[in-house]
């Protein structure tokens, strides 16, 4: 999507959300003309990319990567390795982007759902293969903002607007039961859901989305947007449109993936 860019107002200094993470203060920001997907990056267009050029993703490099445990068969879930802090991740041998679930999983049902298990390094070497580069996070906010000004989702600040949901999200009790009441225990097509006001879809939950910039200058780790299935306000209100998070680029997870801002010799892309 072609957008005009100009000067909107960044992040929130909402009581509900997390000041620790630098979501604030509000303030103006310039941002220049730019093509962005209006999807995140699908598992059919990761899979053109790896047959072209044979990448191979950290995730495979390390022999395995983070599922969410609900999703595992229990003689799985028994012997992966579960963080103290999270205990709902698995890190699971053999979980990469075509077997998101680890062995015996396929994305076989899902080429039009956004790839995960990527990490920032793997994101960034589609995007340079595909002619294009990660968003920059003033980018990726003005763009999943949709034109509206400081609402706290990218259709208001309802996040239900009478009863409909609008994105796909943990509903329960987390981590224990998910309703699924959005129609999705996991990721959704790429296009579930209404669009925004700019014509995209799912800037808020379905998968987290890499941005290019470091989370403080000089740090390693990178900036995530827009939340996941998994985010519940219980412990994890980062579906807003100001929230963001962090992690180490070359670090991989089943919720998280990547869209990508075109570059002008490919401007007239979707």
């Amino acid at each position: 999507m072609r957008l005009p860019g100009g000067t909107f107002l960044m992040g929130t200094d909402d009581p509900g959300g997390y000041p620790q993470d630098g979501e604030g203060p509000v303030r103006p920001v310039v941002v220049e003309p730019l093509t962005i997907g209006a999807h995140t990056v699908s598992n059919a267009l990761f899979a053109d990319f790896v047959e072209e050029t044979g990448h191979r993703t950290d995730a495979e490099a390390f022999g395995w990567s983070y599922v969410f445990a609900s999703f595992l068969p229990g003689e799985l879930r028994r012997v992966s390795a579960r963080p103290p802090q999270t205990p709902w991740w698995c890190g699971v041998r053999g979980a990469y982007w075509r077997c998101p679930e680890g062995p015996g999983s396929s994305v076989e049902d899902r080429w039009d759902h956004p790839v995960v298990h990527v990490s920032w390094r793997d994101a960034a070497a589609y995007c340079a293969w595909a002619g294009g580069r990660l968003p920059t996070e003033s980018e990726w906010e003005y763009a999943a903002r949709g034109g509206l000004e400081q609402r706290r989702y990218p259709w208001g600040d309802e996040l239900a607007p009478g009863g409909e949901h609008r994105c796909n999200i943990w509903r329960g009790r987390f981590p224990t039961r998910n309703t699924a009441e959005d129609g999705y225990r996991s990721t959704a097509p790429v296009d579930a859901f209404l669009p925004n006001g700019f014509g995209l879809f799912n800037v808020v939950g379905n998968v987290w989305e890499w941005c290019a910039d470091r989370w403080t200058p000089g740090a390693a780790e990178r900036v995530m947007r827009g939340g996941s299935y998994l985010c519940h306000d219980s412990y994890c209100n980062r579906y807003r449109v100001a929230a963001r998070t962090r992690n180490s680029p070359d670090s991989t997870s089943g919720n998280t993936g990547f869209r990508m801002v075109f570059t002008a010799d490919t401007a007239s892309a979707p």
